[in-house]
């Protein structure tokens, strides 16, 4: 297939996905339910897969796996089970990117923007870490981007591997030591960090890690 047709049907399938989730919208309380429902011996494989295959089509439904897996699973086993459904995805979006989307990035930046191109596959391990560890940019559109650059899967998983946990689980610990006081009081995210010290020490070390990540991509446009 053309590299111009491949990259055509990348885009379509983003803009259709991201058009037709409105469309179908997730049930916090049945997923609640169902998840219930399941033995315990069972439930983190249906989660998993639940997971990987829903987020793929329904990306604003991840918020809602989220605190559904907190609430049910405790914030320690919820962030296992997150992290490697994410891994899943990772390698499935990185790889559909690469496919589809690759062969028209390089070449259209041909030599003209190959040094551009060569940059942007030799960025930081340090750099990579920390996009995937601070909630700035969204897993999903840095699976996507990182798939069009030179940057090899094994750096990436590497940085998805040593970086998500952070992230994942510092949402975890709030939406599990939270539960749903957190969509009935305004202020309750802001008591409760405040009040738990551990936790506001690792939000302001994660502010300022927010403010250099927010600067570097800044500096990069």
């Amino acid at each position: 297939m053309n590299n111009r047709i491949k990259f055509l049907v990348l885009i379509i399938a983003i803009v259709l996905i991201w058009f037709l989730q409105r469309f179908f919208p997730v049930n916090a309380q049945a997923i609640e339910i169902f998840f219930k429902k399941i033995p315990s011996l069972y439930s983190g494989i249906v989660f998993v897969l639940l997971y990987c295959i829903v987020t793929f089509f329904i990306w604003l439904s991840k918020d809602v796996f989220r605190f559904i897996a907190a609430v049910i699973f405790g914030a320690w086993f919820s962030t296992l089970l997150i992290l490697i459904a994410e891994i899943i995805n990772a390698f499935i979006l990185f790889y559909f990117s690469r496919s589809l989307g690759r062969g028209f990035v390089e070449s259209t930046l041909k030599k003209r923007y190959d040094k551009l191109d060569e940059r942007l596959g030799r960025v930081n391990f340090l750099w990579l870490f920390l996009f995937r560890a601070v909630p700035l940019v969204p897993f999903r559109f840095l699976d996507l981007y990182c798939g069009l650059t030179r940057i090899t899967f094994r750096r990436y998983l590497s940085a998805v591997i040593l970086g998500s946990p952070l992230r994942i689980f510092w949402v975890q610990y709030v939406l599990a030591g939270m539960g749903k006081s957190l969509f009935s009081n305004p202020y309750a995210l802001v008591e409760f960090i405040t009040s738990n010290k551990p936790v506001f020490i690792f939000s302001l070390i994660y502010l300022v890690l927010v403010i250099v990540v927010a600067l570097k991509i800044k500096a990069k446009h």
